[in-house]
């Protein structure tokens, strides 16, 4: 047992990580803070919008779980975030490259309603297919039916997305990313668009020369346009955007006035069911009264004159045909759904508790990780702060990370110094060119970088974000002022997302081209996939790392302790009302069924509504160990459908391999998984750190292939089983490996 105790006692130890000579060492002493100990951040003129902000919270519950919002009466903003905030779909969920290339076809010879298994991950470089959500059938918009659920819309042919000519849901060009904990983000979106500043319109804040609300005065006899200045608030300019997207929730050329008549006719949630229990929505359930009715017992013009001042809804006159609270139907959109998200904050992870002071919050293995995170791994350099990425907005604000600019100049991964937007990264994911992300530029014709508004400002222009540089803070030349002409390294580069319950928001990267957090470690150990054609504009942190397999495995197992238990289990205040999403379409990608207007009949899949005390809890992508780089381990293989447990059934490990044990740490009981590539006699045994054997688990033949076996730490026969470190240990005449697992009572 000398070995296991050895493995115990490493994993006991603080290292101190020196990085290889001529990198940029991180921080050692980079903050990380409990997120509970941070502000959520809300725009300062709130309350002259929102009179009730307990309304308004309802209501922006109501309108991002309604799937009456949708054209087709199906998509909600929920329908691409119901799982830990992102989207855990693998049927019809591919789209061809990103929004910057022209590129139109699959590379994987899959394509539209293929369903997905752990076999296309990682995602290699020649494939540069994007994992994402899907959205509406290509679809015109015609009017509204009063009292229908449903747009009055023409079908339309998509190039791309349909199957023998039948059309088929459109998937978007990036990965869905969470909106847990978004309410830090200073901009949102990957590129950034959802403007830090809301308009009241559209996302794109003051880029919008023309964007403006209507206000009536006291006496409800005049109306006028005003601009609405928010800042604080890309949650709502981000929350604006989907709702009128021809991709993911609308048919082309909808608006939300439009929106706004159809939700006056309809009962909020008429089609879904809301638990009683429901920590914000309860108390309006028609449930509360009749299990059998749907929806809520106030309508939504009732909860807007709740929620918002008088002066933004309250009056006869029309405008264009329209009544004031129809037309300002985008302002309490956006804030209403802002406020919902502002409750949606994951503070109460075993990371938080071990910042606290609870030490044995964290195992062993995940203080190591944590380790590994702040030096060797280089993580801290893009996810720092308390929600771990240099994207929030108090990023900027507080003291904690004081050295953090809006523009940075930094020298980049071609050895030159350019100036970039902080927070967003090119990290070699894919080629820059397939999707410029933060590079671009918005529909008002201004850079969506802060960068390259500075080099017009440094030129004597005017730019419409309102922001301050100080070059005095720079990384590199500090107090040189910016050039007109200097480089700016933007072009593939996006928001760094945060770290929290990512355990759960699996498929990681814009392009969803991971199924589990060990390939992205993978991933950042090996330097990236594309750094060589990146280089111009490659974040110099993306170098092979060289990391051991217990660092990969322990930066893993740190990760783990992002997770907050309420989102795993849906606990209040991420509880929810009944959702049916789409998964794709009735058949596979060789043929569907035509509904007869030449376009392909959905498959739903019920998301049962949860109260405030949760329900099941949730499983990662695929049903997929974070541990996992390629084959195997897979937790609850019964999670899975017959025909995804057919293809695993099918793929024959090419190497022995033992894997880190999920969950991990547990109670009572965890998975152990192993491979096998080929017949042989396997023992399985347990061990506490005294090297007492514990439990024999597997003692016999068996045939090649993936298994799993499930230890239950409850007490043993001949030997009490207590809280702490265990050591599980695979013996075969070819292979002996062990790990350490621990068990929490």
């Amino acid at each position: 047992m000398k070995a296991e105790i050895k493995v115990v006692l490493a994993l006991l130890m603080v290292s101190l990580v020196v990085v290889a000579e001529g990198r940029s060492q991180p921080d050692p002493n980079a903050p990380l803070v409990s997120l509970k100990t941070v502000p959520v951040p809300l725009p300062d003129n709130l309350d002259q919008f929102v009179r009730d902000r307990d309304a308004a919270i309802q209501l922006g519950k109501a309108l991002f779980w309604d799937m009456q919002v949708g054209s087709d009466g199906v998509q909600a903003c929920a329908s691409c975030h119901f799982h830990a905030g992102a989207d855990s779909r693998f049927k019809n969920s591919l789209s061809p490259s990103g929004p910057s290339s022209a590129d139109v076809l699959f590379a994987s010879g899959q394509g539209p309603n293929s369903t997905l298994s752990h076999l296309e991950f990682p995602r290699s470089k020649a494939n540069n297919d994007v994992t994402s959500s899907q959205g509406v059938l290509p679809t015109t918009f015609v009017g509204v039916v009063g009292g229908q659920d449903s747009d009055l819309g023409t079908p339309i042919h998509d190039a791309v997305f349909n199957v023998n000519g039948v059309e088929t849901r459109r998937v978007e060009p990036r990965n869905s990313p969470t909106v847990i904990n978004a309410i830090f983000n200073d901009r949102n979106f990957w590129d950034g668009r959802a403007n830090n500043i809301f308009n009241g319109v559209d996302p794109f804040g003051l880029r919008n020369l023309n964007a403006r609300v209507w206000v009536t005065n006291s006496t409800g006899t005049s109306v006028w346009q005003e601009q609405v200045v928010m800042p604080n608030a890309s949650t709502a300019s981000q929350a604006v955007g989907p709702p009128l997207s021809g991709f993911e929730m609308s048919y082309e050329g909808r608006s939300f006035r439009d929106i706004a008549r159809k939700l006056a006719l309809l009962r909020p949630l008429a089609k879904q069911w809301v638990h009683p229990d429901d920590s914000v929505l309860g108390p309006l359930a028609r449930s509360r009264k009749d299990p059998d009715k749907k929806g809520l017992r106030k309508r939504y013009h009732q909860l807007i004159a709740k929620a918002f001042q008088p002066r933004y809804w309250r009056t006869s006159r029309l405008i264009d045909g329209y009544t004031l609270m129809e037309t300002n139907f985008s302002l309490f959109f956006g804030i209403a759904v802002m406020l919902y998200e502002s409750t949606l904050v994951s503070d109460d992870a075993p990371i938080d508790r071990f910042l606290e002071g609870q030490t044995t919050a964290l195992t062993p293995q995940q203080q190591f990780g944590m380790d590994v995170f702040l030096g060797v791994g280089r993580c801290i350099n893009c996810h720092d702060g308390a929600n771990f990425s240099k994207a929030a907005v108090f990023a900027q604000l507080q003291a904690q990370n004081a050295n953090a600019p809006l523009v940075e100049r930094m020298i980049m991964g071609n050895g030159q110094a350019a100036i970039y937007d902080n927070g967003f990264y090119n990290i070699a994911v894919r080629a820059t060119a397939e999707d410029v992300g933060v590079g671009g530029t918005g529909p008002f014709g201004f850079p969506l970088s802060f960068s390259r508004q500075v080099l017009i400002m440094a030129g004597g222009g005017a730019v419409p974000d309102p922001f301050q540089i100080d070059p005095a803070q720079f990384e590199m030349f500090p107090g040189q002022p910016v050039d007109p002409n200097e480089r700016v390294a933007v072009d593939g580069a996006f928001k760094t997302p945060l770290l929290r319950n990512v355990e759960l928001t699996g498929p990681y990267f814009h392009n969803g081209g991971m199924a589990t957090l060990r390939q992205v470690v993978d991933f950042y150990d090996r330097g990236g996939d594309f750094a060589a054609e990146n280089a111009a504009n490659l974040d110099a942190d993306i170098v092979p790392l060289g990391l051991t397999e217990e660092e990969k495995e322990a930066l893993v197992a740190f990760m783990l302790a992002l997770t907050d238990d309420r989102v795993r289990y849906r606990k209040a205040p991420f509880d929810h009302p009944q959702l049916f999403v789409p998964v794709g379409h009735v058949g596979d990608m060789m043929a569907v069924t035509d509904d007869g207007s030449g376009q392909a009949v959905t498959d739903l899949q019920e998301i049962a509504a949860v109260g405030s005390g949760g329900g099941t809890p949730l499983a990662p992508f695929l049903a997929l160990s974070p541990f996992q780089a390629k084959v195997g381990a897979i937790p609850e293989f019964t999670q899975l459908d017959p025909e995804e447990r057919r293809i695993l059934s099918q793929d024959m490990p090419i190497r022995y391999a033992l894997y880190q044990n999920y969950p991990n740490p547990f109670n009572p009981s965890t998975s152990l998984v192993f491979d096998l590539p080929e017949d042989a006699f396997v023992r399985i045994e347990i061990f506490n750190v005294l090297g007492q054997k514990v439990k024999t688990l597997v003692d016999q033949d068996l045939q090649a292939g993936v298994h799993r076996v499930v230890w239950d730490g409850r007490n043993e026969l001949n030997m009490r089983v207590e809280s702490g470190t265990y050591v599980y240990k695979i013996s075969t005449p070819r292979f002996t490996r062990s790990k350490t697992m621990t068990l929490l009572k």
